[in-house]
C-alpha cells in the first residue's frame, strides 16, 4: 500500500517540474524521498557531540531545492538526528500509533538496528499540595480540640489525584534478525518471508 500512495503522483510532477533533474534521488536515496509520499516538508535536525550548534535541513515536497542552517530552536537534541514528517491532510492515518506499530514491524522485521516508538501515556498521580495548603491544613489540626479515634484516621480522605501526561520509548523490532538466530530455530515459513522482502 505504501507504493501506491503517491509515487506515481511523485514521478509525474518530477518529469513536469523545469529541472526534471531526476539524479537527486540517486544522490538522496528512493527511501528518504519516498517520506515526500505523506509529507509536504521534511525536517532533519542533527547535532554532534563535539559541535556546539545544531543544524536542520529542511525541504519541501516538489522544490529543487533545500535549505540548511542552524536550528531556530538551538541545541535541543544534545546529539543525534531527527527527522520531522509534516504529513499532508490525506496522510493522518500515519498518526495513530497502531498504525505506526504495525508498519514499523512489518518493514524492520530484518533490521537489526532497534526502532522505538515514543508512546504518550496519561496516569492519575496524587495531586501535590503547595506549602500554603499544608501550613492551613496544620492550624486546623492544631485548633481542633476534637479526640480523633484511630478508626477516623484510617477514613482519611483520599488524596486529590491529577491526570499527567508521560513519555516513554517502547522498542518495536525486538526479534533478532534472521541472520543472527539459531539455524535450527528458523521455520520453512520464516525463510520464505524472509526472501520475500528481499
Amino acid at each position: 500500500t505504501v507504493a501506491r500512495s503517491g509515487t506515481t503522483n511523485f514521478m509525474k510532477a518530477l518529469k513536469e517540474s523545469e529541472t526534471n533533474d531526476i539524479s537527486q534521488i540517486g544522490m538522496f536515496g528512493v527511501g528518504f524521498y519516498s517520506t515526500f509520499l505523506v509529507a509536504d516538508r521534511v525536517s532533519v535536525a542533527s547535532k554532534h557531540n563535539d559541535d556546539d550548534t545544531q543544524n536542520v535541513w529542511e525541504s519541501l515536497n516538489g522544490e529543487a531545492s533545500f535549505h540548511v542552517g542552524p536550528d531556530p530552536r538551538g541545541n535541543t537534541l544534545g546529539r543525534g538526528t531527527e527527522i520531522t514528517l509534516h504529513l499532508k491532510e490525506d496522510a493522518e492515518e500515519y498518526l495513530s500509533p497502531y498504525k505506526l506499530k504495525e508498519m514499523i514491524g512489518h518493514y524492520s522485521e530484518f533490521v537489526t538496528h532497534p526502532v522505538s516508538l515514543r508512546q504518550i501515556k496519561t496516569i492519575q498521580v496524587p495531586k501535590e499540595k503547595d506549602e500554603f495548603d499544608e501550613e492551613e491544613e496544620e492550624k486546623k489540626e492544631d485548633g481542633d480540640d476534637i479526640e480523633v479515634s484511630d478508626e477516623d484516621e484510617a477514613e482519611e480522605k483520599e488524596p486529590e489525584m491529577e491526570e499527567v501526561t508521560t513519555y516513554e520509548y517502547e522498542q518495536i523490532n525486538t526479534d533478532p534478525a534472521i541472520w543472527a538466530r539459531d539455524k535450527d530455530g528458523i521455520t520453512d515459513e520464516e525463510y520464505q518471508e524472509f526472501w520475500k522482502v528481499v
